[in-house]
């Protein structure tokens, strides 16, 4: 794997989104070799919150491009030379406080009890969640950009890639409150994808852990009669990550 550090005050480039984009990994191939990575510029940028791209690194900027146009997150940039690092990360630490700010206004937040049937999937989502913690490295890209995000909970990190775009795809709003949630059971967010969420955990679950996981998926994703949620569960009880899917063909995807 090949780490690519970029300093606050180089420029933005096409490799570089914005001036929070702290590193770029190219040849990436495990969430292992990526969590020590990730480790390290916690403690580099720390307090920040580190947050990283996962799976399809291109489509992923696009749809949180056009995610972030949604009315409640419009935020007016102004004007900041390009050229001018200082300026230009002013603005972009000012877009995450803003949308910070968007994601805690009550008139706007979306609860937990309020996610059921908000994705069409059943039985594929399970399957799809199956086959995505059974090997978790299928939602990396080989390529992985690292956002710092100046904020100050864990929660708040989706904020350095805002995205859920499409319809039928959870946004920010719903995404957010996904991340609550499982931070109730132990895991924090640290990986936004094209259509994945990547979540790890500081100990490994037990069964009864894992089970009060499973028990609020099937409350996000329904289907309740699979076979395959035990499977799930003791796959949980196995590692400290979970991945899930936020797009309506996050299964799909996979099978691509």
């Amino acid at each position: 794997m090949r780490v690519t550090l970029f300093e606050s005050s180089g420029p933005v480039q096409r490799d570089r989104p914005d001036t929070n984009t702290v590193a770029r990994l190219d040849e990436v191939e495990s969430f292992e070799e990526l969590l020590a990575v990730l480790d390290e510029l916690r403690s580099v940028h720390s307090p920040a919150r580190i947050l990283c791209t996962l799976d399809d690194v291109d489509q992923c900027l696009y749809t949180s491009m056009h995610a972030s146009e949604d009315d409640r997150l419009w935020f007016e940039e102004g004007e900041a030379e390009d050229e001018d690092a200082v300026a230009r990360q002013r603005v972009d630490n000012a877009r995450i406080a803003h949308l910070s700010e968007r994601l805690q206004d009550g008139a706007l937040r979306v609860e937990w009890e309020a996610l059921p049937g908000t994705r069409i999937g059943g039985k594929e989502d399970v399957s799809g969640l199956v086959t995505l913690n059974r090997v978790p490295d299928r939602a990396l890209d080989d390529v992985v950009l690292i956002q710092r995000v100046p904020v100050a909970t864990d929660d708040l990190a989706i904020t350095g890639i805002p995205n859920g775009y499409f319809a039928d795809d959870w946004d920010i709003f719903q995404n957010h409150a996904v991340v609550r949630r499982l931070a109730t059971h132990g895991y924090r967010h640290f990986g936004m994808g094209a259509a994945f969420l990547a979540f790890d955990r500081r100990t490994i679950p037990s069964e009864t852990e894992a089970q009060a996981v499973i028990t609020d998926l099937v409350h996000l994703y329904g289907a309740p009669e699979s076979p395959e949620w035990p499977e799930l569960a003791a796959l949980l009880t196995g590692q400290r990550l979970l991945i899930l899917g936020y797009t309506e063909d996050f299964a799909d995807t996979l099978d691509a």
